[in-house]
């Protein structure tokens, strides 16, 4: 089962708000989820990003893939750097 973390859009129309969730890649993207690890809102100014980073990593560990955008998310967050460093040690 491949398993990536990815956005899941929530809201009304014009005014979208994600949660990133942990899925099967196989699933739809509104679809059947395994556990939500945060939420994006793009509207606000700046964009409102809240991840429960240790869920974040746990997943990471487990082998999950970032989609593209969830990728940027935690970079602009200091999340891929901790995995990093967790990963290699340093």
């Amino acid at each position: 089962m491949a398993v990536r973390i990815r956005l899941k859009r929530m809201g009304a129309k014009k005014s979208p708000f994600y949660r990133i969730v942990v899925a099967d890649s196989r699933s739809p993207r509104d679809g059947r989820f395994i556990e939500t690890i945060g939420t994006y809102n793009p509207l606000t100014e700046p964009a409102e990003i809240n991840i429960n980073e240790e869920l974040a990593l746990k997943w990471l560990q487990n082998g999950a893939k970032p989609s593209d955008t969830v990728r940027n998310l935690f970079s602009k967050q200091g999340i891929l750097e901790k995995f990093h460093n967790l990963k290699y040690g340093k």
